[in-house]
């Protein structure tokens, strides 16, 4: 017998996170339905040559006869809404008042951030806090769901001047990153390219009698800004410096809001020492977590359970997500194999 296939609904399908589900969930039998603001560049241009993508094009905002093509026949969605969108807590109110008004989707899982205002004495992130609003109200329309939180992307790291995450190439060949984290405290990462499609494919394969209404953080590995400069110099051979600095170096135009938002991590992250993830469920030591045994470092790395400035960090981070997708991409794997090929690509030579 064959089964029906089953339509995964997506919305910004070229950002990283719902690109990586696209191609897996492409590749193993899914139809997918994508949301795109265009059909033009790389990314667009791939996902529609894979088998049983279908894109739509427009925008999200005020559109309800798209949200209701988006969402017809679908039994699962993935949504990952962007600020550049538009209103983000109106776009995510929409898209799941949508989805409820459809009447198939059996598995809603949405990609949130933490309100850090809700949950200690900590300013909110602006781009964070939307996403948190728009997840309390699919909790509240009783939808099916599940909530991930992503951490930072490996991907972020470029020798080009975006900030924050500038990989600087210096004149005798090493790099530098300068950013206000500190540089001991672990901070929770994801090549979200690579890993994010894996996890969110098995999230549905398991389905929402295991993960109603539960909060998964998206991220396999813990490391701090000086572990992660040391798993460049080992993959690149290169020296790699951190450097704490208290102001975020804006050295390129940026989209309206997210200096706010760069404001606000110098403080959170910078200042105050705010775990990233600051929600119960992630701060808590794991049940049956054994003394001594942590999740830091890169693969199979003996480092014990870390006690810094911002407090131990809890195996838990990254226990649900390696358990859901066991072949991800570490920090050294990614500065190896894939950052010297990504800023090839963008044009860089130092490489060569």
């Amino acid at each position: 017998m064959t089964h029906p296939r089953k339509t995964i609904a997506v919305v910004n399908a070229t950002g990283r996170q719902a690109a990586s589900l696209i191609r897996v969930a492409s590749a193993v039998g899914y139809a997918v339905r994508g949301q795109v603001h265009s059909l033009k560049g790389i990314i667009a241009e791939e996902l529609q040559s894979l088998p049983n993508v279908t894109l739509i094009q427009g925008p999200l905002l005020n559109n309800v006869e798209l949200m209701d093509d988006l969402f017809r026949g679908a039994s699962l969605a993935f949504i990952n809404t962007t600020s550049q969108a538009g209103d983000e807590v109106a776009i995510g109110r929409a898209l799941a008042d949508a989805a409820k008004r459809a009447g198939t989707i059996q598995h809603y899982v949405y990609s949130s951030m933490p309100d850090h205002s809700v949950h200690g004495p900590w300013p909110s992130l602006p781009l964070w806090a939307c996403k948190f609003t728009v997840e309390n109200y699919v909790r509240q329309l009783g939808l099916p769901a599940t909530f991930v939180y992503a951490g930072i992307y490996n991907n972020n790291f470029t020798s080009l001047p975006y900030p924050l995450f500038q990989m600087e190439l210096q004149p005798d060949g090493s790099f530098e990153w300068r950013a206000p984290f500190h540089p001991d405290i672990p901070l929770p990462w994801l090549d979200a390219e690579h890993d994010v499609g894996p996890a969110v494919l098995q999230i549905f394969k398991d389905g929402p009698k295991k993960w109603h209404g539960h909060r998964i953080a998206l991220t396999f590995e813990t490391l701090s800004p000086n572990q992660v400069c040391a798993a460049f110099s080992r993959a690149l051979n290169r020296r790699c410096r951190y450097v704490q600095v208290p102001k975020i170096e804006i050295k390129v135009p940026i989209p309206a809001g997210y200096r706010e938002q760069l404001e606000g991590i110098e403080v959170l992250f910078g200042q105050l020492n705010a775990p990233y993830f600051p929600q119960e469920e992630f701060t808590r030591p794991a049940a049956g977590s054994p003394k001594g045994l942590g999740p830091y470092g890169g693969k199979g790395a003996g480092a014990g359970m870390m006690q810094g400035p911002g407090g131990v960090i809890s195996m838990r981070l990254t226990d649900e997500a390696r358990h859901l997708w066991q072949g991800w991409r570490d920090m050294e794997e990614y500065a190896r194999e894939v950052f010297p090929v990504e800023e090839e690509a963008n044009g860089l030579d130092w490489m060569l």
